[in-house]
């Protein structure tokens, strides 16, 4: 098997399309909902669509916490709450339907209140807004009690805008995922793959599996001796997919080692929170590069 290095760069002709669909519909809602994945809470926010939304009321909601480490979780908000933002923690798959609602009554209370001073009864319209595969439709789609949007576990699987009513009051808008043209940031770009947000098909599945599981030994080494039984883990490169080979017992005819198998299985596994709670990056120092 031969390891390659490359750039990782991904942005699909409905992105552009996207994006200019965005900014048409920006001026008709009242909010704009963001979610960002809480593995990856810096990287997993696109800051071409933080410009784009510049002005809008907002909020930010982190999820996919069940999957993260809860105490990192935690800093992540305080540091995004210390900057200003409205942020709260959610898992979109099975989010309290009521308590979220009750958020965006929240955050637009203001709007409602000066609308029925003029004798108006607003209804109000948000637009879902992130990268790809951070859990929009899901949250939709749970908010609205049945699956009226496509959802997957796989990036761009929502194609164009979509208005999904929840209560005879609220809209909203199910958006494409949408990554930044140029991932200049090849560290973030390898773990927004990690995560999902960049197709499987269009990187080098070797490599990615390895630096996922190089950066399983910083952050999770007991996770990742106990889910693949590996005692040992000095071992570098190939030598440590290897290692997982054999404590898995992915072999082919003549013991020779399944790496197809291992990297399919290793990423589903980290993805599906079967390695434990796991952040990937931490809010220490990043507020300059946040804001």
């Amino acid at each position: 098997m031969e390891i390659q290095h490359g750039t990782i760069n991904w942005f699909p002709g409905h992105m552009a399309k996207t994006r200019r669909l965005l900014q048409e519909q920006l001026r008709r809602v009242d909010l704009v909902i963001e979610i960002c994945d809480a593995r990856l809470p810096h990287s997993s926010r696109n800051p071409e669509l933080n410009r784009m939304i510049s002005g809008k009321r907002r909020v930010l909601f982190i999820n996919k916490t069940d999957l993260a480490d809860p105490e990192t979780t935690k800093r992540w908000m305080s540091l995004f709450r210390s900057m200003g933002e409205d942020v709260y923690p959610i898992t979109a798959v099975n989010v309290r339907s009521k308590e979220t609602i009750a958020v965006i009554d929240k955050m637009t209370k203001e709007i409602v209140d000066k609308a029925h001073e003029r004798g108006i009864r607003k209804n109000i319209r948000a637009m879902v807004i992130g990268v790809p595969n951070v859990g929009k439709s899901t949250l939709i789609n749970r908010l609205r009690s049945a699956s009226i949007t496509q959802t997957g576990d796989r990036p761009g699987v929502t194609k164009s805008n979509q208005w999904v009513r929840i209560t005879p009051y609220l809209e909203l808008l199910d958006t494409p995922g949408m990554l930044w043209p140029r991932l200049d940031d090849q560290e973030a770009a390898m773990k927004l793959c990690w995560i999902g947000s960049v197709p499987d098909d269009i990187t080098d599945i070797s490599q990615l599996t390895l630096s996922l599981l190089n950066e399983l030994k910083v952050f999770a080494p007991e996770s990742l001796k106990t889910r693949f039984h590996v005692d040992d883990l000095s071992a570098e490169g190939l030598g440590l997919m290897d290692a997982v080979c054999r404590g898995r017992g992915w072999l082919l005819k003549g013991n020779r080692y399944d790496y197809d198998r291992c990297c399919s299985i290793v990423l589903d596994e980290f993805r599906s929170g079967k390695l434990g709670k796991i952040s990937l990056e931490f809010p220490e120092g990043r507020k300059e590069t946040t804001e």
